[in-house]
């Protein structure tokens, strides 16, 4: 079950098209979801957790916790607005369309995707736009 929670920010709409397209996402990579929680937050909120449990002192869009067994995707995924709000403006992308590439490299992160090496980070680029264009 995907569910979205909110700390240290107002809250936003996710439609149940959003969700129902994430859990097609991960029934597409071969997996069944399990208990994923998003929870947005602002940046002060990310960094304290990059801080806290990765020993990372700097901002980012998105930290994921990975707590798959099996094919069964489960995760915590944290999401800062404020920094997704930045990144659009200075890719001159949606709020929206940024929003949801950084939910599916969240749910790509659990389905075993990496993003260290350029090849790594070029193969999660493909996926998310692939998921991307889907929607």
């Amino acid at each position: 079950m995907i569910q979205f929670f909110f700390e240290n920010t107002d809250a936003i709409t996710i439609s149940q098209d959003i969700k129902t397209w994430l859990e097609n996402l991960i029934l597409a990579e071969n997996k069944k979801p399990g208990d994923i929680n998003y929870i947005f937050c602002d940046d002060e909120y990310l960094l304290k957790v990059n801080r806290d449990f990765l020993q990372h002192d700097y901002y980012t869009d998105v930290i994921t916790f990975d707590y798959v067994k099996g094919k069964t995707i489960a995760g915590d995924i944290f999401v800062s607005l404020p920094r997704i709000s930045e990144n659009a403006a200075e890719l001159s992308k949606d709020f929206d369309i940024e929003l949801y590439r950084v939910l599916a490299h969240g749910i790509l992160h659990l389905c075993g995707y990496k993003d260290k090496t350029d090849e790594e980070i070029s193969e999660m680029r493909s996926k998310e736009d692939f998921y991307l264009n889907i929607l």
